[in-house]
C-alpha cells in the first residue's frame, strides 16, 4: 500500500473515528496481473464450479452476518437497512445463477443467403471487471455487479467508497475462508486517485455515483477502449393524474422519496401534482411527513439515518437556503440539525420555480418539492424538463392508465401507482436516459450477458469459393 491515511468520519457521532490506506498504482497492478492469471481456471472450472463457490460465499456471509452488519451500521449511521443489505446477498446469488443457467445456452444456426454456411455463438467472458462503489448502499452496490460477473467467469476487483469502508475488512475475511474465491475476487481501499488507477488495469469498469465522476471514468475507459457500465444519478420525477388515489400517492411518494434519507438514485425528487388534487395532496403528504422520526440518540428507534456524507449534507443544506431566499415555502423540517452527525427531517417545499437549484440538481436527500400542474401535457413537459432519466413514477385510476401516461416520460423506470419500485425489483430490465447512465442494463438476464464478449464460429459445409468465381470477366451484366 502506497499513500497517505485516509481518514473516516462516522456518520453518527461526526468523529473521525477510522482510516483506511489507500492502494497506489502498482498494489493495482500487482493485483490485476495476480486475478488474470487465475481467471483463466476460475473460467475453465465450468459454471457449475462458479455456482458452488459463490453458494459457498452465501453461506459464509450468514455465518459472519453480525460482524459485517455491524461495519455498514458504522459506515451508514443506520440499522435497518444495514441488515437487509447483508440478509439480501443470498437471495441474490440464488438469483443470479438462475439467470446465469438459463444464460448457458449456445445459440447457432444456418445462414439464410448461404444455407451451406453454419454458425455457432459462443461467450467469451471479460478476464477482469472492476467495480468503483458508492457510499449509499456500500454492501449491495459493491456485489450488485461483482456476483453477476463472476458467475460469468470474470475476476472481479471493487473499490468501495472512501467515505463507508469499514464493511470491506469483514468481507475480505470471509472471501478469504473461500480459497477459489478469494483467487479471483480483491477488495482494495482508497479514493478518486484509486479509482482512476483501478480504471486503467481492468478490461470493464462499473461504476455507480455521480454524473460528473461518471463522465470521467467513460472517458477514461474509452481511451483505454475498455468498457464502461455507469449507473448514475437521478432527479426522478411522481406525477399525480387528476383521477388518482391521493392517500395512496402520498404514502408512496413519502417513502419513495426519504428513504434511507434521501440518499437513494431512484429517489422521488420532483412531484407534479393535477391542480384539483393538489391542496388534498399537499394536506396529506405534510401530515404525513411530520410524523416520521430520526434515528437519534437511539438507533433502534426512528425512520431516517444521518446524511451519511459530509459534502451531501452541505448541498442539501444550501438547496434549501436557495429555495427559501427566491420564496419558497417550506412546510416541514428545512434544515439540517447536528446532533454530532447531520439529519434532516423530510422538507416539503411548494412554491418552486425553474431556476431553483433544487428543480436543477440532484438532492440526495430527503426533500419533497411539489409542484401543481394544468394539463397533462403540462405535466409531461415539467417532468422531462432534466438532464437526468433514470426513472419516474406515475398515479392514476387504473394501471393501464398509468403505463399509458407513463410512456411519455423520457426515465428507464416507470413504478405504476407506486414509488421507486425499482429498488425492489431486479428482474425488470431498463436502461437510463440522458446523463443517468450509459451501457446494458444491470438488472436481468443484460446484468449477467453484459460480462460477456461473443465469438462466432462459422463453418462452410460445402467446397470453398475459388478466386476464379470472382474474377471480373465472371461478373454478372446489370
Amino acid at each position: 500500500m502506497t499513500g497517505q491515511k485516509i481518514q473516516v468520519r462516522n456518520p453518527r457521532s461526526g468523529l473521525i473515528d477510522y482510516s483506511i490506506t489507500p492502494a497506489g498504482r502498482a498494489d493495482i497492478a500487482a493485483a490485476c496481473h495476480d486475478l488474470r492469471n487465475k481467471q483463466k481456471a476460475w473460467h475453465h472450472q465450468g459454471l457449475d464450479h462458479r455456482i458452488a463457490t459463490l453458494r459457498a460465499f452465501g453461506a459464509a456471509m450468514k455465518q459472519q452476518r453480525r460482524q459485517i452488519t455491524d461495519s455498514l451500521i458504522n459506515d451508514t449511521g443506520r440499522r435497518g437497512i444495514s441488515i437487509m443489505e447483508v440478509d439480501t446477498i443470498t437471495p441474490a446469488i440464488e438469483r443470479w445463477i438462475k439467470i446465469a443457467g438459463d444464460g448457458e445456452q449456445v445459440t447457432g444456426g444456418r445462414s439464410t443467403a448461404l444455407p451451406f454456411i453454419t454458425y455457432q455463438i459462443d461467450k467469451r467472458p471479460y478476464e477482469l471487471v472492476g467495480v468503483i462503489s458508492p457510499w449509499n448502499f456500500p454492501l449491495t452496490l459493491s456485489l450488485i455487479d461483482a456476483i453477476p460477473a463472476l458467475l460469468a467467469g470474470a475476476a472481479v476487483i471493487i473499490k468501495p467508497s472512501e467515505v463507508t469502508p469499514r464493511f470491506a475488512a469483514p468481507l475480505r475475511e470471509v472471501i478469504a475462508s473461500i480459497p477459489d474465491l478469494a483467487a479471483v475476487l480483491t477488495i482494495i481501499d482508497g479514493d478518486g486517485a484509486t479509482g482512476q488507477a483501478l480504471v486503467d488495469a481492468v478490461d470493464v469498469i462499473c461504476f455507480t455515483g455521480s454524473v460528473a465522476t461518471g463522465r470521467k471514468v467513460g472517458e477514461q475507459a474509452m481511451k483505454n477502449f475498455s468498457v464502461s457500465f455507469l449507473e448514475l444519478g437521478g432527479k426522478d420525477p411522481a406525477i399525480i393524474l387528476e383521477n388518482a388515489n391521493v392517500e395512496r400517492a402520498a404514502t408512496a411518494i413519502l417513502r419513495g422519496s426519504i428513504i434511507n434519507s434521501g440518499q437513494a438514485c431512484q429517489s422521488i425528487e420532483r412531484i407534479y401534482v393535477a391542480r384539483k388534487l393538489y391542496d388534498d395532496f399537499l394536506e396529506k403528504l405534510v401530515a404525513k411527513a411530520k410524523k416520521v422520526t430520526l434515528n437519534t440518540p437511539d438507533i433502534r428507534q426512528g425512520h431516517l439515518g444521518p446524511i451519511i456524507c459530509l459534502k451531501q449534507a452541505d448541498i442539501i443544506a444550501r438547496q434549501i437556503a436557495d429555495a427559501r431566499a427566491k420564496g419558497a415555502v417550506i412546510h416541514t423540517g428545512g434544515k439540517v440539525e447536528n446532533h454530532g452527525g447531520l439529519w434532516c427531517y423530510p422538507t416539503v417545499i411548494t412554491g418552486l420555480t425553474d431556476e431553483m437549484n433544487i428543480m436543477q440538481e440532484e438532492s440526495f436527500g430527503p426533500l419533497l418539492p411539489v409542484i401543481p400542474f394544468d394539463s397533462r401535457e403540462e405535466a409531461v413537459a415539467m417532468a422531462n424538463d432534466s438532464d437526468f432519466g433514470l426513472s419516474a413514477s406515475v398515479f392514476a385510476a387504473t394501471a393501464e392508465e398509468a403505463a399509458a401516461f407513463g410512456a411519455h416520460i423520457e426515465a428507464g423506470a416507470i413504478s405504476i401507482n407506486d414509488a421507486a419500485l425499482t429498488s425492489l425489483m431486479y428482474e425488470a430490465e431498463k436502461d437510463s436516459f440522458k446523463l443517468s447512465g450509459m451501457g446494458t442494463s444491470r438488472m436481468g438476464p443484460s446484468g449477467y450477458l453484459r460480462f460477456f464478449r461473443k465469438q462466432s464460429f462459422m463453418t462452410n459445409t460445402a467446397e470453398v469459393f475459388t478466386i476464379d468465381q470472382f474474377d471480373e470477366k465472371n461478373a454478372p451484366d446489370f
